[in-house]
């Protein structure tokens, strides 16, 4: 059942003691594991109320909580230049559990493919994905949340091509460069870091060009720091991508990782194959239906790029 946006309202006002809801709206990106509402107060200051649709996002609620507290410390002494979404208070649920309500931290979802190269928000969203990188690791592990070494985690993704191919949708050609990076033992010799672990434009917010929130740490965990670059290497002008790194590598106090950028690159091509094991999970066919298209795609474009590299000289 989907709660209305007068049942989250009536909800924040349970959660935040003297809470006066005056307005409320859904906000432009809904969720999928929770019912979200915008709820405007009579001094027009803006809260956001989550509630779980499942009993598994109730519990990823309750690990993000812990978190959250953590996080929130990091931003106070100043390891975090930016905001996080701290519960101001919890209403409990008749079907169990509890929603969430924080205030909502100014800005807009960032639009990567507007991203420009040189000191601005491209260097600020770099900054903002090091400092997470360079968080101490036992926040996560306080919270509950998961730990992969690096070997346990390159096996992760071998399990997830392993299953993808037997569904039978995925290039061959795909599954052969796959497979070869995951065998190359020097590719998957990284230090694990606090990580996001789901860095998209609605999860960064942006305000007067520089990054002012970092929203929804349900996924956190400590492993490759290359998966919250990865999307972002894809998806942002090259130039921009430049810069970013650039800001990046400047903010991390030990780097010494030649291989992070391939693995991030090798990461996104991954996102598509757990895409579609949601979809075969779900016995969702359209999901379905868009992986393979995305990964006909990426099967095409990796293969001009192959054969438009030039032969090695023989000379």
């Amino acid at each position: 059942m989907v709660r209305s946006p007068l049942a989250l309202a009536a909800l924040a006002t349970v959660a935040v003691p003297g809470l006066d809801a005056f307005d409320v709206r859904r906000p432009a990106q809904p969720g999928t594991d929770f019912d979200i509402a915008v709820v405007i107060d009579a001094t027009r200051k803006r809260w956001v109320v989550r509630a779980p649709v499942s009993a598994a996002a109730g519990a990823a609620l309750e690990a993000e909580v812990v978190l959250l507290e953590a996080l929130d410390e990091q931003v106070q002494r100043g390891a975090l230049p930016f905001s996080v979404a701290r519960p101001a208070g919890f209403a409990h649920l008749p079907e169990g559990g509890r929603a969430a309500v924080h205030a909502e931290i100014p800005g807009t979802a960032l639009a990567v493919e507007h991203l420009r190269p040189g000191p601005g928000l491209a260097a600020s969203v770099g900054r903002a994905i090091a400092a997470i990188h360079e968080l101490p690791t036992s926040i996560v592990e306080n919270a509950g949340l998961p730990v992969y070494e690096p070997e346990t985690y390159r096996a992760r993704r071998q399990a997830e091509v392993d299953e993808a191919a037997r569904t039978g949708r995925v290039p061959a050609t795909l599954l052969r460069r796959w497979e070869e990076r995951l065998e190359d033992v020097a590719l998957w010799r990284f230090s694990p870091t606090v990580v996001h672990g789901d860095v998209t434009g609605e999860r960064l917010l942006v305000h007067d060009d520089e990054v002012s929130g970092v929203l929804h740490w349900g996924d956190a965990c400590v492993a490759d720091p290359a998966d919250d670059l990865a999307w972002l290497l894809v998806a942002a002008p090259p130039e921009a991508a430049e810069s970013l790194m650039e800001a990046y590598q400047l903010r991390r106090t030990e780097l010494l990782d030649p291989h992070l950028a391939d693995r991030a690159l090798l990461s996104g091509e991954l996102a598509l194959v757990r895409w579609l094991l949601y979809g075969v999970r779900t016995k969702n066919a359209d999901v379905v239906e868009d992986a393979v298209s995305m990964l006909e795609d990426l099967d095409a474009h990796t293969r001009a790029l192959d054969e438009a590299e030039p032969e090695p000289s023989l000379a």
